[in-house]
C-alpha cells in the first residue's frame, strides 16, 4: 500500500534516494518548478511567510536571505526525517519549524502575508478544508501560491524510470492514485485543474495566476534534457490572493 507524502519520506530508504537525487544536476525541481514559484514570490522583504509542507527548509533559508529585510518564516511538515533536516537548514536564521501534517496544523488567523507550498497540496484529500484554512491565516491582501504535479501526469499511470510516453485516462475520476517512485509506492491526489482552480474560488481567493513548467533553455545544461521537457508539463502553479 502506498504511503502519503510525509510518511513516503520517514522510510529512511526512500528519504535517503529523495535527497540524493535532489543533488542531481538538472533536477525537475530545480530546472523547472524553482524558477516558477520564485516568479510568483517575487520580493519577501518584510513578509511573514508559512511554508506548507516545508521538506528541508533549504527554500525558506534561501527565501530568508533574499528578503533579508525583516522577513519571517514558519515551516510546516509532517515528515520526521524531514523536520530534522529543515531544523539543521534554518539554524541561524528568523525561521521556527512546526512538525505536523498541514491537514491538521492549527492555524493562526490573519497572521501571514505569503503561504507557499511545493509539491505537497496534491497529498491532500480534502483541498476545501484545507484552502479556507489558508485564506483565514492570511493578511488581508495577503498572498497563496503553490505548485503541485500536475493532473495530466496524476492521471497517468507511472512507472518508475524515464519516460517515453503519458496516458491520460480517468482524467474526471478524482481521487489517490498510487504511483511507484524511487522504488517505493506513493499516493498523490488527482484532480483536474478545474477542480483546483473552483476550489480556491470557493474558499474566497481571486486567481491571479496559473501556470505550467514549461522549461527554460537557460536552467539546462544538456539540450537532450531540455528537448524531453518541452513534451509534457510536469507542475501545475496558481497564485492567488485574499
Amino acid at each position: 500500500m502506498g504511503y502519503r507524502g510525509p510518511e513516503f519520506y520517514d522510510n529512511e530508504e526512500n528519504f535517503e534516494k529523495y535527497m540524493e537525487r535532489r543533488q542531481w544536476q538538472e533536477n525537475a525541481n530545480d530546472t523547472l518548478e524553482k524558477p516558477v514559484m520564485l516568479e510568483l514570490i517575487g520580493d519577501v522583504a518584510g513578509k511573514s511567510i508559512l511554508d506548507l509542507g516545508c521538506g528541508d527548509a533549504r527554500f525558506g533559508v534561501e527565501l530568508l536571505r533574499s528578503g533579508q529585510e525583516g522577513a519571517t518564516y514558519t515551516g510546516v511538515e509532517g515528515s520526521l526525517n524531514m523536520v530534522r533536516a529543515a531544523n539543521e537548514s534554518v539554524k541561524g536564521t528568523n525561521a521556527q519549524i512546526e512538525q505536523a501534517f498541514m491537514e491538521d496544523w492549527t492555524y493562526p488567523v490573519g497572521t501571514y502575508d505569503l503561504v507557499i507550498s511545493r509539491l505537497a497540496v496534491h497529498y491532500i484529500e480534502d483541498v476545501e478544508s484545507l484552502f479556507h484554512k489558508i485564506y483565514n491565516t492570511l493578511n488581508e491582501n495577503g498572498t497563496f501560491i503553490f505548485s503541485v504535479e500536475h493532473p495530466v501526469i496524476t492521471s497517468t499511470l507511472q512507472p518508475s524510470g524515464t519516460r517515453t510516453d503519458w496516458v491520460v485516462d480517468q482524467y474526471f475520476v478524482e481521487g489517490y492514485r498510487e504511483q511507484q517512485w524511487l522504488g517505493g509506492s506513493v499516493k498523490k491526489m488527482h484532480r483536474s485543474i478545474e477542480s483546483y482552480f473552483m476550489a480556491l474560488q470557493r474558499a474566497g481567493f481571486h486567481v491571479e495566476h496559473l501556470r505550467e513548467s514549461a522549461p527554460q533553455r537557460a536552467y539546462f545544461v544538456n539540450e537532450e534534457t531540455y528537448l524531453r521537457r518541452q513534451r509534457i508539463p510536469l507542475f501545475l502553479f496558481l497564485g492567488v490572493r485574499k
